[in-house]
């Protein structure tokens, strides 16, 4: 990968296009390169190693996802309709649900605090991520932001011979308001609160991510996630390990059968999140990827500065 990003740094990108590169490579190449934003963004660890669904399922429906570490479960919470049974909406799913829950993550550590704004900050964040407020949109993002509020999950996380359960919801609170705009008609979260439970692993253990690579990947639900788990695993590593395609179908491919389907499709998104992760070392051999250890996406001095202008900005 790091041939296309040479190629798009020295002779641009219509002479990167002209090549033997996929197009939507070259493009997410691109606009990484091109952004000179160096904000950055932070996701728990748990959501690196096993993540939502990529499409919606049925309303009544608990996710569930497997990994050699952690075994998450997602549980549909309920809304009340003015009479009759509770009615379940289903658990969050896709990018939108993705970026709702980066967006909170990396806000709760930017203000070192649970209680977070959504509303017109969240929409000036999707702005910053190139995606379109409003129509459509609106309407995606205020359902799953709903989901999200409503959901209860359950990590249950496994390290050597002890295992930890994590059973909680993402947020305590959530403010709904009406609007009557027509950009956004009916119901939205105007304010929310992480629950104390998730905040505080959030705390512990958070994964830096650029918000240019999150930027570039935010229409692909899979590529997000593994650029996320890449930005998690490579920088740990001592040594280089291969993930066998067999246990990269069980943690990213629940919604392809074939396990030859999954390589291809799988193949395509790991592409396109290293055109976003120049310094990421990832290869492929036959029994799976090979992993080698490599730099954070985000240098540690620039989340060391971040770091210390939140902590002047919180003492002024």
């Amino acid at each position: 990968m790091g041939e296309v990003h040479q190629l798009i740094t020295e002779q641009g990108k219509l002479a990167a296009l002209a090549g033997e590169h996929d197009r939507s490579v070259i493009e997410a190449a691109a606009a990484y390169l091109a952004n000179e934003d160096s904000e950055i963004g932070f996701v728990y660890s748990g959501w690196a190693q096993a993540a939502l669904p990529h499409k919606r399922l049925p309303d009544d429906v608990v996710w569930q996802i497997r990994t050699d570490h952690v075994t998450l479960m997602v549980a549909p919470g309920h809304r009340s309709p003015p009479s009759g049974d509770p009615i379940p909406i289903g658990v969050p799913f896709g990018s939108r649900a993705r970026l709702i829950l980066l967006y909170l993550q990396s806000e709760a550590l930017r203000i070192q605090s649970r209680e977070i704004e959504l509303g017109r900050s969240l929409n000036a964040w999707l702005k910053r991520m190139d995606i379109p407020v409003g129509g459509k949109t609106s309407r995606d993002v205020r359902d799953q932001a709903d989901r999200i509020s409503r959901c209860r999950m359950t990590f249950q996380i496994t390290q050597g011979n002890r295992t930890g359960l994590i059973n909680q919801s993402v947020l305590d609170t959530a403010m709904f308001v009406d609007s009557d705009t027509p950009d956004q008609p009916g119901l939205f979260i105007d304010t929310a609160k992480l629950s104390e439970g998730f905040y505080e692993q959030l705390r512990r253990h958070p994964v830096p991510v650029e918000e240019a690579a999150i930027r570039a990947l935010a229409n692909n639900s899979l590529a997000l996630d593994v650029y996320c788990w890449l930005a998690y695993r490579l920088h740990s590593l001592s040594a280089p390990k291969t993930i066998s395609w067999k246990a990269l179908h069980g943690q990213f491919g629940r919604s392809v059968g074939r396990l030859d389907h999954f390589r291809r499709h799988f193949r395509v998104n790991l592409v396109l999140a290293l055109a976003v992760y120049p310094d990421a070392q990832v290869s492929e051999t036959p029994a799976g990827i090979n992993l080698m250890p490599s730099r954070l996406p985000v240098s540690p001095k620039v989340i060391a500065i971040k770091d210390m202008r939140r902590k002047i900005a919180s003492e002024g």
